[in-house]
């Protein structure tokens, strides 16, 4: 079965209170709101962090096809190999986001305008107004 993905990470004030969401929407219309505070992290860091939770999701849900939608450029290029992890804080979040990528048969990632992920920045923002963890 296939699934999107939608992810954003948010932290007010770089870094900052923080917060991941994830919205996933199987090809059957099945939906699945995620959301978690993360305490202080950069956004980079809350932007991978919202992935990981997307994906440990889609784990669960037996995925087998997976599109990755997700605003933040820089971890949409490091995941497709376009650009190397520099920062030290993120090697380890890419290295589990490399490793959950192998549970599926097939991925692909799309970099997209912040208005086509709206469910997920609100997620991500909800995560830190109400501290869901």
């Amino acid at each position: 079965m296939k699934w999107i993905v939608y992810t954003d990470g948010a932290s007010r004030g770089n870094p900052g209170e923080a917060g991941a969401g994830a919205f996933l929407v199987s090809e059957s219309g099945k939906e699945i709101p995620l959301s978690h505070y993360l305490g202080i992290k950069t956004n980079n860091q809350a932007e991978y962090a919202a992935l990981l939770m997307g994906l440990e999701e889609l784990k669960k849900q037996k995925a087998r096809e997976v599109e990755i939608r997700a605003d933040s450029e820089l971890m949409v290029r490091q995941l497709k190999g376009e650009y190397r992890v520099k920062n030290e804080g993120l090697i380890p979040y890419y290295e589990r986001a490399k490793n959950l990528l192998t549970s599926f048969e097939k991925v692909s990632f799309r970099h997209v305008p912040r208005e086509e992920n709206k469910k997920a920045d609100k997620l991500a923002n909800e995560a830190i107004d109400f501290r869901v963890v």
